[in-house]
């Protein structure tokens, strides 16, 4: 059978690119091999959102006399329910994927998806049965899966990825979360919120390393305070599993020390899913683990392309879906603009929750800039003290010459709903000035955007 688009993978930039490409009248396939809606809906975003609202639930109600409310005992976790519920909405999600499929007259095609020269995909299905489809264009979206280092092997059991800390049958009493990035930062706040002995360990000199420094600092305050054990500046050597408990060595400045834990969850990054899917066959380059492409998401072969984690970039759900439909609509024939990879948001689910757009203060300084910098703690805010979070602030960073707006870092309650204001200002060019001239509500957790901006130009009024 022949379509006009065939896509491999069904992730958020695999099924954004098949119902962009239905709207603009294209018939199209979709190739998965497991279920819909990639890792983010299934193993990542959405189901560690739903494991994160329970940590955070279950903190309130443990602080409820704070709040003026008394409860007749003290609340418990029920892990397997914890775990139920996200599965649940994950497949609530994944459900979703297939009515817009339906709804947009999307073929999925079950099994795994392999290009092959003359513009064929190749789809196997579970039981080994091969069958070919022909498409005008071919878009890889394959994803990407949890990194593994040679000295820390996942065995699904003792040394574990993201996909089995989701679903783990029982709460483990500790565990060593070896990577402090998005994932691992998330991982050690939740399970040290329902009772597990969590020690995070990052080979950088601080947690959430691709961060404004001052936001990290803060991040890893945060942490400790709530109980977990931050080992900056070191690395895992070994981890014996052969006992019962796992030994984790693991080497600092000061010399090797060894954790006792129950699991050790692997959060050192992701490697793309490019084995087995015909880039040789095909001509296709690729250099690192990444396909290249140009800015229209177009490979070094004709009618094939690549988006989301496959290609170069920060791996996020919400730039592989731009990407889908950048491609898309420039194979359509539209009028379409390059994406600024310098403008993309990056967000971190912890409590204090992280956000940030742009340069860092550190950044812009290397690049030669001469800056402005505001900052506005939340400690300050009326809306986070009636809410009874205080912890954190917002950064903004300006060019002191023409007033361009650099960076904005954000950490405290709910700046990943704040840190769009940033993003649309930076893609509209706004100053620094009307910022500050810009009617933001009160009270609200958002006008510390203003208030930070309002510091940078020494026009600041609540501190």
């Amino acid at each position: 059978m022949n379509y006009d688009l065939i896509v491999i993978g069904s992730g958020p930039g695999g099924y954004v690119a098949a119902i962009r490409a239905s709207q603009l009248g294209m018939k199209v396939a979709v190739v998965e091999k497991e279920s819909l809606g990639g890792i983010c809906l299934n193993w990542g975003c959405i189901p560690t959102k739903a494991l994160l609202k329970s940590a955070q639930v279950f903190n309130y109600m443990k602080k409820a006399a704070e709040y003026g409310i008394k409860l007749d005992h003290t609340p418990e976790v029920d892990f397997s329910s914890i775990v139920k519920r996200s599965r649940d909405v994950a497949a609530g999600m994944s459900n979703g994927i297939a009515y817009l499929f339906k709804k947009n007259k999307i073929d999925i095609l079950s099994g795994s998806g392999k290009v092959k020269p003359g513009k064929i995909v190749e789809v196997t299905d579970n039981e080994g049965k091969k069958q070919e489809y022909s498409a005008n264009h071919i878009i890889i979206a394959t994803g990407a899966r949890s990194r593994e280092l040679p000295n820390l092997k996942q065995d699904g059991k003792k040394i574990i990825g993201y996909r089995q800390a989701i679903t783990l049958d029982k709460k483990p009493e500790s565990m060593v979360v070896v990577g402090s990035g998005a994932i691992g930062s998330e991982f050690a706040y939740f399970y040290n919120s329902i009772g597990t002995q969590v020690t995070l360990v990052e080979f950088m000199p601080n947690v959430v390393p691709l961060e404004d420094e001052e936001v990290s600092k803060q991040l890893a305050r945060s942490f400790k305070k709530a109980g977990i054990k931050v080992m900056t500046n070191s690395t895992v050597e070994s981890v014996d599993t052969k006992g019962e408990r796992c030994k984790v060595t693991i080497k600092t400045k000061k010399g090797e020390e060894i954790v006792e834990t129950d699991i050790v969850l692997s959060a050192v990054g992701i490697t793309t899913n490019l084995e087995g899917i015909g880039l040789e066959e095909v001509g296709i380059n690729y250099e690192k683990g990444k396909i290249i492409v140009d800015q229209f998401y177009r490979t070094n072969v004709d009618g094939y392309y690549a988006i989301g984690d496959v290609v170069s970039g920060p791996a996020l759900a919400h730039l592989a879906s731009h990407e889908a439909i950048t491609c898309v609509e420039k194979i359509a024939g539209k009028d379409v603009q390059p994406i600024d990879y310098g403008n993309v948001p990056a967000c971190t689910y912890t409590i204090p929750e992280v956000a940030s757009v742009g340069m860092t203060e550190k950044q812009a300084i290397e690049a030669g800039y001469e800056i402005k910098v505001g900052k506005f703690p939340f400690s300050a805010s009326g809306k986070a003290s009636a809410a009874g979070n205080k912890e954190g602030f917002v950064k903004v960073i300006f060019d002191a010459k023409n007033d361009k707006w650099l960076g904005a870092h954000m950490i405290g309650d709910n700046v990943t709903e704040m840190i769009a204001e940033a993003v649309v200002a930076r893609k509209l060019q706004t100053t620094g000035e009307e910022i500050i001239k810009t009617i933001h509500p009160h009270p609200t957790m958002s006008e510390a955007i203003m208030e930070a901006t309002a510091a940078a130009y020494d026009e600041v009024i609540h501190i």
